[in-house]
């Protein structure tokens, strides 16, 4: 069922799933080549700014200089939830942000802790964002499909899929 969110429900479905699915692949464009590589998402804001850590020296960081634009997929490995981002990225080496974003796990990559001279924000502000989210999760979807064809009735994936407007 298609179903557009907008406002608050929008933010509400959106950082929901940006949480519990956390790990995106994200994805750079150089102009010449698109570059993937997976992040583990550290925050989703009430307004759907999304965070990550990273290198400073990082290859992302210099495509990011460059081409500010960016495309972030997420896609739940236990459940039928998925998450389509785009968006504008930003480097952000303030001090004073990084202490405000930092949790300790995020030391198993940056040792140094928030004064690792490596350590650099990635800000990630959404402007096209699309959402599919099952009503139940893959094996439930597998089993009434394996039902449907049985029966010679197929049955109706469960869920909703739509544009989210933040």
């Amino acid at each position: 069922m298609e179903k557009n969110l907008q406002d608050k429900e929008a933010i509400e479905k959106f950082t929901k799933l940006a949480m519990d699915i956390r790990t995106c692949m994200f994805i750079t464009n150089n102009n010449e080549d698109e570059h993937t590589r997976p992040m583990a998402t550290m925050e989703a804001e009430e307004d759907g700014t999304l965070w990550f850590f990273t290198n400073v020296h990082s290859v992302k960081v210099d495509e990011i200089k460059k081409e500010r634009e960016v495309h972030l997929t997420y896609a739940h490995p236990g459940k039928e939830s998925y998450l389509d981002v785009w968006g504008t990225a930003t480097v952000i080496t303030d001090k004073q942000q990084l202490k405000e974003k930092w949790s300790p796990i995020v030391k198993a990559w940056f040792p140094g802790g928030v004064d690792d001279p490596e350590l650099a924000l990635l800000k990630v502000t959404p402007r096209d964002c699309y959402y599919w989210d099952a009503a139940t999760g893959s094996m439930i979807q597998f089993l009434k499909m394996a039902v449907g064809a049985a029966i010679g009735k197929p049955q109706i994936a469960e869920g909703e899929e739509g544009k989210l407007s933040l």
